[in-house]
């Protein structure tokens, strides 16, 4: 809940984050398979990082526990969406894989290793035995 992770993000927003982008995934990949256009953020939201603003704003109050749950179940549906789609749009450069590599695969690195980061000063606290000071 602390945050500072990513700017003032905390480790729970992150997770609330991947969470939108994969619930954004589950909105935007069956229109794409339909031969669809999903509509630019730009155009809707004013970029990115206002959607983002806004989406984060949407759940500052959720628990740890509502955004881990929330995040298991959407990334549940998500695998099993992705199961259901017809191979070919898996393999090479789809509109479809790009989409699935943007809001999930391609985005986890990212926020997985400024947790790592951060985590980093704890963890080497943490194996320092009692009394012996870095």
């Amino acid at each position: 809940m602390e945050p500072g992770v990513t700017g003032a993000w905390s480790v729970r927003d992150i997770l609330a984050h991947v969470t939108t982008w994969e619930e954004e995934a589950l909105e935007h990949l069956p229109l794409i398979l339909k031969g669809g256009t999903p509509p630019r953020y730009s155009v809707q939201y004013g970029g990115i990082d206002a959607f983002n603003a806004r989406m984060t704003e949407q759940k500052r109050t959720l628990s740890l526990l509502e955004v881990r749950t929330q995040l298991a179940a959407t990334h549940r549906r998500l695998v099993d969406f992705i199961q259901s789609v017809p191979e070919h749009q898996l393999m090479g450069e789809t509109p479809f894989r790009r989409r699935l590599r943007l809001d999930t695969y391609g985005h986890y690195p990212l926020h997985a290793q400024a947790i790592r980061q951060w985590r980093q000063p704890m963890l080497g606290a943490a194996r320092r035995p009692m009394g012996i000071v870095a």
